[in-house]
């Protein structure tokens, strides 16, 4: 019809025309800021493990000139898997734990000298460390080790992930 015109969406992408090809995988997925495109993810909770990762992570990220990506895993799985019994439903509890840990990195010096941001997950640590690092196509997983009976008992997250990553993992002792 004369005068009228097909309106440009709001973005303005090009529309995708019924009859072209559809997307690729990467083409799919949602963008992440590209200062964070390749950089290192690293596994963080506080405890002095993840801190000596997290000083290796940084002067990673720092020698290539990437970003830092800081994964707080919530595990927000109730009790009663431990003791052995089927969950009746995932639980899906506010962590207040990862706010706590972005206002104590947000006051850290040592920090200044690479862009970096925190991710929150829950679910499954080596899952969603995995995840995260394709999401933002990681150059690699930083980690630190899992020492003591816990380790022994439930399997390091570190050996289960070296084993079932797509990309590199440092384990810091």
């Amino acid at each position: 019809m004369a005068g009228h015109e097909i309106p440009e969406p709001a973005d303005r992408k090009q529309v995708a025309d019924p009859g072209s090809e559809p997307l690729t995988v990467e083409e799919s997925r949602p963008s992440c800021d590209p200062a964070f495109r390749h950089g290192v993810v690293v596994g963080f909770d506080g405890s002095m493990s993840s801190e000596r990762a997290l000083a290796y992570a940084i002067g990673m990220a720092h020698r290539h000139s990437s970003g830092l990506i800081i994964v707080h895993v919530a595990n927000r799985l109730p009790t009663t898997v431990w003791a052995g019994c089927e969950p009746p439903v995932f639980v899906d509890v506010p962590d207040h734990r990862t706010e706590v840990l972005g206002l104590e990195l947000a006051c850290a010096d040592y920090l200044a000298e690479v862009p970096w941001v925190l991710v929150e997950r829950g679910g499954d640590i080596c899952h969603e460390l995995e995840e995260v690092g394709r999401e933002y196509s990681a150059d690699a997983i930083v980690v630190g080790s899992t020492h003591g009976i816990v380790g022994r008992i439930f399997g390091s997250v570190a050996g289960r992930l070296a084993r079932r990553a797509q990309r590199p993992v440092i384990v810091i002792p």
